[in-house]
């Protein structure tokens, strides 16, 4: 009985052995044989984006099925980078298992642009193509199209302000911010000791000694000058900046800072807009706060100097502050800790913290 339960176990081991052997001779070699075609767009396509329709298609790419011998899954990702480049490091704009089409964003398509090295607003050539992988095997790529890209940038353009407050170190000071892309109107707010500079970034946007910088142009009359200039003064404290590295021209402001309104009635008296309840600034955090009783229902502002001339409100009730904003809102009575934060230039904010 050993003996016929043995030869059954090597009856069915030479089966499985001789089956396994055949199914690997039979399996066919997975290989490419036509590449994927990308139809749409066409060479020549221009696309103008923008960060008010970022979250819009941009194109909606378009290729035909890859060919390999054999039934299998086919993966295809689409590539972009600078013209007449080798596609050794392209930037990815998707991928679809199986799906003969991708539609890109044009925030998708922004962001691959610039990490080309596209300059924001300014038209360039990039090559597109689609590479198709059948389970990982024979990769193919198809043709490549030729699009012009106008891509855009968020980031406003900044300048550092180094000086005794700070070490005098371009790399770690404080910032200006333009309004815009392109301007040259910064503007900022830096706790000042003495004297100070400008200092513009590099073409790899780093802030150093060697780059341009502005000092004043010795007149010390609110002036600004790239070569043989002096350093700009100041006394301690804390001040809006204003530089504008075209019209040369320069203001420094020294502000301390208050919150006002009907809801500090209780506290400042009156109907509460009229005198101030005075801020602390704290170097640490580099933000300006108070701990005060508010009344719900009420309204809030804040403003410099115990004047109306600089005053912040929140336009669309999102902590974000706009000069000469809307009054803002206290949700209900009681303790807050009412935080002012300046350092982030062109993007102040508040907080309103129940105690």
């Amino acid at each position: 009985m050993k003996n016929i339960v043995k030869s059954v176990f090597i009856l069915f081991g030479a089966l499985a052995v001789s089956c396994s052997v055949d199914d690997v001779q039979d399996r066919p070699v997975i290989e490419g044989v036509d590449s994927p075609v990308l139809s749409a767009p066409e060479s020549g396509s221009s696309y103008v984006l923008s960060p008010a329709t970022m979250a819009q298609q941009a194109e909606r790419f378009v290729w035909s099925k890859a060919n390999y011998n054999g039934d299998v899954a086919i993966s295809y990702a689409l590539e972009i980078d600078v013209e007449g480049g080798d596609f050794s490091a392209p930037q990815s704009l998707g991928g679809t298992t199986g799906a003969l089409q991708l539609s890109v964003s044009q925030e998708t398509l922004n962001t691959a642009c610039l990490a080309l090295g596209a300059t924001p607003y300014t038209a360039a050539s990039f090559d597109v193509r689609v590479v198709s992988s059948a389970s990982g095997f024979d990769l193919m790529g198809s043709n490549k199209v030729t699009i012009t890209v106008t891509p855009f940038t968020t980031d406003l353009p900044q300048i550092a302000v180094p000086g005794n407050h700070q070490g005098w170190s371009p790399s770690t000071a404080p910032r200006l911010a333009a309004s815009g892309f392109g301007q040259t109107d910064y503007e900022g707010y830096v706790a000042l000791d003495g004297e100070f500079k400008f200092v513009g970034p590099n073409g790899s946007g780093a802030y150093e000694w060697g780059n341009d910088d502005w000092g004043d142009d010795g007149t010390f009359s609110g002036m600004l000058a790239l070569t043989g200039e002096s350093n700009c003064t100041a006394t301690a404290g804390y001040y809006k900046i204003n530089a504008n590295t075209a019209t040369l021209a320069y203001t420094t402001t020294l502000t301390t800072w208050g919150v006002l309104g009907s809801a500090t009635a209780p506290v400042t008296g009156g109907d509460g807009w009229g005198t101030d309840a005075n801020m602390t600034y704290n170097s640490t955090t580099k933000k300006w706060s108070i701990v005060i009783n508010l009344v719900g229902g009420q309204e809030i502002k804040f403003r410099a100097n115990d004047a109306w001339g600089l005053n912040y409100g929140d336009n669309g009730a999102d902590a974000s502050l706009e000069e000469g904003g809307s009054n803002i809102a206290v949700p209900s009575t009681g303790d807050y800790l009412v935080e002012l934060d300046l350092s982030n230039p062109r993007a102040y904010t508040y907080t309103l913290t129940p105690q």
